[in-house]
């Protein structure tokens, strides 16, 4: 019996998503639950588990190539079934690095999977590309007529949108984003081509995670007026502590004890004391968050992600911990939810453990702050008495928005943090 695999909806507002990697071949036996396949989609990136055990018997869909939700993508021949000749459509060939003999014009990124909308309900279903070509044509989709399935715009329907377009007159403006969804920002290039391709080189096409990062910092630089703040606190009480507790701790709770729930415990009391840190902006509105979800910067090969730990104020010290290395696992082997880096109001990235001394970080929108905590490391410090001792020392840089986040309320900010590490008092065991 063939199972249909089909491309899976990984949350209510993403409606395709791109093949990334094929973790088998056709003819290959796949196990029920077994990853398959990865996917990209502009809220996480995943592995898709097999449907059913059997065989793979036909890939659809090729690596890159970007699909509306329940298409299907390969088919397995169910354990016990008669084999049949094993396919694979549209697959590229594979290449090898070149080196171009002139210049050559980069991939264009694709647009994040938004939807825009026609009129107030209906949504409008179109590719990345349709709806670049849409912006670079200066288009608006809501007034064009898809002929595919479910009114799908395709790239035909667009190119004749165009030709059908009157030659006199302005260009009709682009369509507004849909409420609450991502503005799309284009990756320029900043220089003429001459400056980028000169000598020897090899062009390397963005990963969809690549440009969805390169999207998302673009967009927050462009909107967010930076200003940093940095203060250094005294980790040796909290690293003393941690020395002492952590084998009964992983023994405990079957995980490491790490620096990092001590960091969050101490953001999350001083986001509950300055509340508009805890906030995002929406246009002239300050959005105040009655909840402290904080999101914690997971670094990848590809690139990097931000999954949320929800309610963190709430949390016991061990739940936090729990938390923490869970979404980080779960981040690395591509197993998060899309709701898993959704709904942050505030971010901590943590270069430190790269051996970073400091970082400026690029705030993680919509949140109006992130903290980057650096390297913990030993040095002679002033203390009580004018006397020189050896301490646990660590940098902290604050980025925030100052459109509504004024310096003042940074460094109270930041002092609260401060204080909470240095006279930690908290039970961890």
């Amino acid at each position: 019996m063939a199972v249909n695999v089909v491309m899976p909806q990984m949350g209510e507002s993403i409606f395709e998503g791109t093949i990334i990697k094929w973790l088998k071949k056709p003819g290959d036996k796949v196990e029920r639950d077994e990853p398959l396949f990865e996917i990209s989609t502009d809220k996480v990136d995943a592995e898709i588990p097999a449907p059913a055990a059997g065989v793979l018997r036909e890939i659809k869909i090729a690596e890159g190539q970007t699909v509306p939700v329940k298409t299907v993508v390969a088919v397995i021949e169910a354990a016990g079934a008669a084999p049949g000749p094993a396919v694979v459509k549209g697959q590229p060939p594979a290449t090898q690095p070149r080196v171009p003999e002139k210049p050559v014009e980069l991939p264009q990124p694709a647009a994040p999977a938004a939807t825009e909308t026609r009129g107030s309900r209906e949504a409008i279903r179109s590719s990345p590309l349709v709806r670049r070509l849409a912006r670079e044509k200066n288009i608006d989709l809501a007034t064009v007529r898809g002929t595919g399935v479910g009114g799908r715009i395709s790239k035909d329907d667009l190119l004749a949108a165009v030709a059908a377009r009157p030659a006199a007159g302005g260009e009709p403006h682009a369509a507004p984003a849909a409420a609450g969804a991502a503005p799309h920002v284009a990756l320029e290039t900043a220089v003429p081509h001459e400056r980028i391709y000169f000598g020897r080189y090899e062009v390397q096409p963005m990963s969809v995670m690549r440009q969805r990062i390169a999207e998302h910092m673009v967009l927050s630089k462009r909107v967010s007026p930076h200003v940093y703040s940095i203060d250094e606190a005294d980790m040796t009480q909290v690293a003393q502590l941690r020395a002492a507790a952590k084998d009964e701790f992983e023994k405990q709770h079957r995980t490491k004890l790490t620096f990092m729930p001590f960091f969050v415990r101490a953001c999350a009391e001083a986001l509950r004391a300055f509340p508009m840190v805890n906030a995002s902006v929406d246009g002239s509105n300050v959005v105040l968050h009655g909840e402290i979800n904080i999101g914690i910067a997971v670094a990848l090969d590809a690139g990097l992600i931000v999954p949320v730990v929800k309610n963190a104020g709430e949390k016991s010290f061990a739940d936090l911990q729990l938390a923490i290395n869970d979404l980080a696992e779960r981040a690395r082997g591509k197993k998060l939810k899309p709701e898993e880096v959704l709904e942050s109001t505030f971010s901590i990235t943590n270069p430190g453990i790269f051996g970073g001394l400091m970082g400026l970080p690029v705030i993680n929108q919509p949140n109006a702050a992130i903290l980057a905590i650096g390297a913990i490391q030993k040095r002679p410090v002033v203390v009580e008495d004018d006397a020189i001792a050896v301490r646990s020392m660590v940098y902290l840089v604050l980025s925030y928005d100052h459109r509504i986040v004024d310096g003042a309320i940074a460094h109270q900010f930041m002092g609260g943090i401060k204080q909470r590490l240095e006279t930690w008092s908290e039970a961890v065991l």
